[in-house]
């Protein structure tokens, strides 16, 4: 009996170490993947306690131990670019290789059905007039298949358990592509033909989904402006961070550029709230990569009827404009950017337009200047001052670019202008060199004027570079945006 239970604990202790030995990495590090080219890169997973891991790639070669808790991470040097495929070995008790690993650079795009939207939807929009060559960027998923870009669909569950066969990177192509945020692709896509290096694009959205699912819980338990009391509350509403634990805590600390961020829909009834929220978002992912220099780059809405859809709030046309508005005042925190998308929205009853690759083409036209410093215009007009000469009001804006221009070559439309009475009126507004000179012949002494303050605008006033002006009210308080 005693010799039985001898080799009954030998048994046991064998089972013991050979379930807890293994080196195990997260999902989110596969074959396939894009590195963070230029800076160091954490290769980090579970192990054995104690366990010697070393990690090799190229001529590198880093090692460390498991701590107390089974938990281990080595920082490989910085790297440039490359296309060239090399394996990542991963060695300890079992030694796993990761092939065909490029070095480029990672973006992580988030936020709701806009974002989420797939390529395969793309394929189905009705070509735009204008583009009469045979290729357009609807045909794009039958001519993809450039191994430069890599991408990895995120799901709610994909990155609870590590995969044995360390897939989840594709090349962006065929069914992989047809799954994956348009958006995020074309984004991908255009930075890989500017920069001339490999990308990988993460995409992680939810449809339909609030901001607050995206901030981790215990921001609103530590802000001055929320208290989760409940679930039912109107202005913490989701606040479970549920997304944040599933979809992007999981990542962290994945070496990336920056993040893109693609919501607001359903948020669209609040102001300074979602300035709030977005702030805590934005300051929660940039501590969670210990960089608070990380870029967010961000998309206002689309112009669509909100106030005809059922709603237990009042919604008027100037409930969109106002969301625009607090949307706006964001791109001007530090590292963040903004693209405007009046002119990307054919049918305004359409939650969900088409024109994604614009929406890449676009954001990535913001990280080209911003992050990598390349002189080309990002933005469309920006009002940015007035003064008042006799009965007109002079506007002055950023984002001039090449000049400013009518897109459609008709006088410009939707500006209103109000004297002290501040009721609006049509306005007669006329683009004089940088400027632009809004006036009606009911209001002799000007107080404010508005642009694209509707939920359904489509203005036609642009830059020479084809870019939209942001809507703007020259009489924004600006007393619930204080920071």
């Amino acid at each position: 009996m005693k010799l039985r239970g001898i080799y009954t604990l030998l048994i046991l202790l064998a089972c013991r170490i050979g379930a807890s030995a293994e080196v195990v990495l997260p999902k989110i590090l596969g074959n396939g993947m894009v590195l963070q080219r230029e800076k160091p890169i954490p290769v980090w997973g579970t192990a054995s306690v104690g366990e010697k891991v070393t990690v090799k790639f190229g001529k590198q070669s880093k090692s460390t131990a498991a701590d107390a808790s089974g938990k281990w991470q080595v920082m490989l040097d910085a790297m440039p670019a490359s296309a060239k495929g090399e394996t990542l070995i991963i060695s300890g008790t079992n030694t796993i290789k990761l092939t065909d690993i490029l070095v480029g650079e990672v973006w992580l795009c988030s936020g709701q059905s806009n974002m989420s939207y797939e390529m395969r939807k793309n394929s189905k929009v009705n070509k735009p007039d204008t583009m009469t060559t045979a290729y357009s960027p609807v045909d794009e998923i039958e001519h993809a298949h450039n191994p430069q870009i890599r991408i990895f669909l995120v799901t709610q569950k994909n990155l609870a358990k590590p995969d044995s066969t360390h897939s989840g990177w594709s090349i962006a192509q065929d069914s992989a592509l047809r799954a994956f945020s348009a958006a995020g692709y074309f984004f991908a896509k255009n930075l890989n033909h500017d920069l001339k290096v490999p990308v990988g694009v993460i995409c992680a959205a939810i449809s339909g989904s609030r901001i607050e699912p995206w901030i981790p819980e215990t921001e609103f338990d530590n802000s001055k402006n929320f208290k989760r009391i409940s679930k039912d509350s109107a202005q913490v509403s989701g606040a479970d961070g549920k997304f944040w634990h599933r979809m992007i805590e999981p990542l962290v600390p994945l070496s990336l550029r920056g993040f893109l961020w693609y919501q607001g829909e359903a948020n669209m009834t609040e102001r300074e709230s979602y300035m709030d929220k977005m702030e805590m978002l934005v300051n929660s992912w940039r501590t969670a990569w210990k960089d608070q220099q990380l870029p967010v780059y961000y998309v206002q809405i689309v112009p669509y009827y909100y106030s005809k859809m059922k709603s237990t709030v009042v919604i008027t046309p100037e409930t969109l404009p106002l969301f625009w508005e607090a949307q706006g005042m964001m791109q001007h925190q530090a590292n963040m950017g903004m693209i405007s998308t009046t002119d990307l929205n054919d049918d305004v009853k359409n939650l969900h337009p088409m024109f994604k690759w614009e929406i890449g083409r676009r954001l990535e036209l913001v990280a080209l200047a911003k992050t990598y410093h390349k002189p080309v215009v990002y933005s469309g007009p920006v009002y940015n001052g007035k003064f008042v000469d006799g009965d007109k009001m002079i506007l002055s804006f950023s984002g001039i670019g090449d000049g400013l221009v009518s897109h459609d070559g008709k006088p410009l439309t939707h500006f209103t202008i109000a004297g002290k009475d501040g009721k609006f009126v049509p306005a007669i507004a006329v683009i004089k060199g940088n400027k632009v000179e809004v006036s009606a012949a009911t209001v002799k002494a000007p107080v404010a004027v508005r642009f694209a303050w509707i939920e359904d605008a489509q203005p036609n006033f642009f830059n020479k570079n084809g870019l939209p002006a942001q809507p703007f009210r020259t009489d924004n308080p600006n007393v619930l945006y204080t920071r």
